[in-house]
Parts: structure tokens; sequence; C-alpha cells
């Protein structure tokens, strides 16, 4: 008799940890992103400074059902949410985005879904390079 109860108490337990899997959720997918520009930054020459380690900016949307969009996040407003996480006006400065990332997540919940986009760099800015001496 006993062994009964606990089978369908497992079966329960089972059932509804699948049903509340299927109505509620989280996914994430990440990528790196970048690399595209023409500047090259050398490791082994101080042409380059380090203003901000790991700045990051968030854009986040909404949909009804998770299927009806009311508001997409956009990689511009992720990226501008970037540069004010920042701290310091770069207007004028030769800085760049270095070992950036983009991620792509969605909350799921019920009746709606939140998507947000992440985009996380290191930011740098170019310096003028030392004069080396020639050789004599």
């Amino acid at each position: 008799m006993k062994k009964k109860t606990l089978l369908k108490s497992i079966i329960v337990a089972g059932i509804c940890s699948v049903l509340i899997s299927a109505v509620s959720g989280c996914s994430s997918v990440g990528e790196m992103r970048g690399g595209t520009t023409g500047t090259d930054v050398q490791l082994n020459q101080k042409n380059y400074k380090l203003i901000k380690a790991g700045a990051i900016g968030h854009s986040y949307g909404f949909k009804l059902l998770g299927i009806l969009p009311f508001d997409s996040p956009t990689a511009a407003a992720a990226k501008a949410d970037l540069y004010k996480s920042v701290g310091e006006d770069l207007t004028g400065k030769a800085a760049a985005l270095a070992n950036q990332t983009e991620d792509r997540s969605s909350l799921y919940l019920i009746l709606f879904s939140i998507p947000r986009i992440t985009y996380t760099a290191d930011v740098i800015e170019f310096v003028d390079q030392p004069a080396t001496r020639a050789a004599e």
C-alpha cells in the first residue's frame, strides 16, 4: 500500500515540475562581437590605457504572451548604456571597445516575456607611443 502512495507522489511531483518549467523559464545566448575596425593594438607596446574594465550596458523589451512584441531591445540602446556606465565623457578621445561581447537573454513568465540585450566590453583609450631611440 505504501509503495502505491509513494509512486503516485513521485508521478504527481514529476508532472508538477514539467508544468512549472513549461510556464516559466529563462534563456541566454552570447557571442563575441567586434574586430571589424582597422585599429591595431599591440600588447607588447604601451599604445593604450584602460579607462574602464568590464563596462556593461543593457536594453530591455516586452512581449505579451512571449510572441507579441510591444517594445524590443536594441543593440544601439545597450551600447549607449554601456558608454554611460563608463562615468566620464569620451568625446574627443581616441576610445574604443575591446573584448566586446553581446548576450541576448529572455525571462519567460506565464503572460509575458522580457527580452534583454547586454553588452560587456573593456573601454580603452589609445595614447601616443613614446619616441624610441634610434639605433646608434
